[in-house]
């Protein structure tokens, strides 16, 4: 006989499967917010993230293939300068549930870029679809020349890096919401949350006023207030092409770290659409066997006194 609770410890089971991401993958986890409603916050470095209305976020979320395009524009004219991307191969950008290029596109774009080859002419050869993205250096040391010390980290799976820790009860209506947006929320926060000079009233823990070390810049949302890396993105920086309808979408920092953050999680999680379609089956899959466990149940049951 099938008891209730464990017909419920299924179900949570299959939860997790369309709310978590692939253990590989590490998801962190609170419930998504409108943009009419006033979005709760989570600790991710030294200020309150504000949750962000992500078109992926959500059991049923997925990802939003013109701002998966927007953001691979921004990272490949603006962050893939400095940051590499290791597991990031060109043909990915023609797979279901990503940007979805044309093979045709993938591989134009691929022959503006020179890989590595030790076997071509020159230790270069033009790169082709299969290739994976070119690191803007060729070591860590000339990385962190570049950088003033700093090493920029790898893409891949960056956006999969960050976590939080959140209330029990918060915790558990995450896994039911199927939250894992902490990264690319933390990502928008940090790219809008540059100051010019140290703001006013900002102290040290024994009161005395912080002070920039030398080449740091301050940001709200990083550890310790004090990043080597330099504003990357401006209003106007990265020009959009309109859409087939004339429409515009601003050229704005809060609306291209909106993108660049998504293509980030994208690239951490390219089969984020297929694992939440497989959960959704399965979902379903064991409410609908449950309820014929208990009509089978109750029909071989049905005679016996007490049942």
């Amino acid at each position: 006989m099938i008891h209730k609770k464990n017909i419920l410890a299924a179900v949570l089971g299959a939860l997790l499967l369309t709310g978590a991401p692939a253990l590989a993958q590490n998801a962190p986890a609170p419930a998504t917010t409108t943009a009419a409603s006033p979005a709760p916050a989570v600790n991710l470095g030294e200020k309150d993230v504000e949750l962000q209305p992500w078109s992926f976020s959500g059991i049923f979320g997925k990802y939003d293939q013109n701002q998966l395009r927007r953001g691979f524009q921004v990272f490949k004219e603006v962050c893939s300068s400095c940051h590499s991307a290791n597991l990031f191969a060109f043909r990915n950008l023609d797979e279901d549930g990503g940007p979805e290029y044309s093979a045709a596109q993938v591989k134009a774009l691929a022959a503006t870029y020179q890989v590595s080859d030790p076997t071509a002419k020159g230790g270069k050869r033009t790169a082709l679809p299969s290739d994976y993205w070119p690191s803007p250096f060729a070591t860590e040391q000339d990385a962190r020349d570049a950088n003033g010390g700093a090493l920029p980290p790898d893409w891949s799976v960056l956006a999969k890096a960050r976590g939080e820790e959140r209330p029990l009860l918060s915790w558990m209506r995450d896994i039911v919401m199927g939250y894992q947006e902490g990264g690319p929320d933390y990502v928008h926060a940090l790219m809008n949350g540059y100051h010019d000079a140290v703001p006013a009233g900002v102290t040290n823990a024994d009161g005395t006023p912080f002070k920039l070390p030398a080449g740091k810049y301050y940001n709200d949302y990083f550890p310790g207030h004090a990043i080597g890396m330099p504003p990357p993105l401006s209003d106007g920086l990265v020009k959009y092409a309109k859409g087939e309808d004339g429409s515009t979408v601003p050229e704005t920092v809060d609306q291209y770290s909106r993108d660049v953050s998504a293509f980030m999680m994208w690239l951490a999680e390219p089969s984020l659409n297929q694992r939440k379609e497989s959960g959704f089956r399965v979902i379903l899959f064991l409410v609908l066997f449950a309820v014929i466990m208990w009509l089978v149940k109750r029909r071989i049951w049905s005679n016996v006194e007490g049942h």
